[in-house]
């Protein structure tokens, strides 16, 4: 198969009348990724089975309007901070930031305007030779959702000939802010809508986890992983999710070796292996923290691509990031950009089959 340069269609329009536009990029080994400009949400990923076959392994929807009121984040890039900051308050130089509140007391994601319900450039690329790109830009006001300074991000999404999801983040700023970014694909290996991810068997490079409380809320807090939590070696996650507390899933600290980081910085962070399928998908990153969401807030009311209803567990969540908490607990990780040093993050999910070499 040849890489092909990528194209674009109209996707909808927003309320403003902007449009919003899908772009495909398929790469010589046959990965083919979808995404659209809002949100850089991933919409499509094509990948072979044992047998050949191409499925769509992630979750999604046909229509904009869908993804205009999904609370979900249904595979978009999430910021300017993934997950929960409690009390929804940061302290930065000695000044107070309050942030907005979307989730009780917490900041969520980045808000309610988040990242994820942003309209991002698109420029198309090749950034090697076989390994087509598409470039979104996205440039955040001071103040936006109570953060301070103005921030200029970049996510190119890339597809190797070895069928690797390449997702690369760079961001500058005016001043001193936090930024950690996620991807918050759901996955399921078996196909989109094709059922639960209960049949899959997941592993974690990581021996501490973030306690949280009742709430869900961060404590600031490392701790071992459990006989309820630890996924060092791979577990079925039918046997597995119903010890998860609230069947949800924790944040961990990925296990960082010198004898495991590659030159580049990334690390190996999880392993997801579906034997029906054949298809395995390893998940490598630069960052500190991979959060593990199960997909037990999907209750059946929304309609994905092909016509199945998002039953719980339908997909799951690897979703890369830094401490959400961080600027205000760096022990557990620092996640402040300064101005005039630009910082670049690197996420790959690699899908082989059993038995390959990828």
């Amino acid at each position: 198969m040849t890489a092909t340069f990528p194209f674009s269609r109209c996707f909808g329009h927003l309320p403003t009348g902007e449009s919003v536009e899908s772009w495909t990029i398929t790469g010589s080994g046959g990965l083919v990724a979808e995404i659209i400009t809002y949100g850089g949400i991933l919409t499509k990923l094509l990948v072979p089975r044992l047998s050949g076959h191409f499925d769509d392994v992630v979750l999604g929807f046909n229509r904009l309007d869908t993804y205009l009121t999904d609370r979900a984040y249904f595979g978009a890039i999430v910021g300017r901070i993934a997950g929960r900051i409690p009390h929804a308050r940061l302290i930065l130089e000695g000044k107070t930031y309050e942030l907005t509140r979307n989730e009780g007391v917490n900041h969520l994601h980045g808000g309610f305007e988040g990242f994820s319900k942003k309209l991002w450039r698109a420029t198309p690329c090749v950034e090697q030779q076989d390994r087509p790109s598409l470039r979104l830009e996205y440039f955040s006001q001071n103040g936006e959702e109570g953060y301070p300074g103005s921030v200029k991000v970049a996510v190119t999404y890339s597809v190797t000939p070895e069928n690797v999801l390449q997702i690369r983040s760079e961001a500058s700023s005016d001043q001193t802010t936090p930024l950690s970014l996620t991807f918050h694909t759901y996955f399921n290996l078996g196909g989109e809508g094709s059922g639960s991810v209960t049949d899959h068997e997941l592993q974690i490079h990581a021996d501490e986890f973030v306690a949280i409380d009742e709430n869900m809320t961060p404590l600031d807090d490392l701790k071992s992983v459990t006989c309820d939590n630890d996924f060092r070696c791979s577990r079925n996650l039918g046997e597995a999710i119903p010890r998860l507390f609230r069947n949800h899933g924790d944040l961990y600290r990925i296990r960082r070796m010198a004898d495991r980081e590659g030159s580049n910085g990334l690390v190996p962070a999880a392993r997801l292996i579906h034997q029906p399928s054949g298809r395995t998908m390893d998940v490598s990153t630069t960052v500190t923290y991979l959060q593990l969401y199960t997909g037990v807030g999907l209750v059946g009311t929304l309609v994905g691509k092909f016509g199945a209803s998002y039953e719980r567990y339908a997909g799951l969540c690897l979703e890369c990031e830094g401490y959400p908490n961080g600027l205000n607990h760096p022990a557990l990780g620092d996640i402040l950009l300064h101005p005039g040093q630009a910082r670049i993050e690197v996420t790959q999910y690699a899908f082989s089959t059993l038995g390959s070499s990828g």
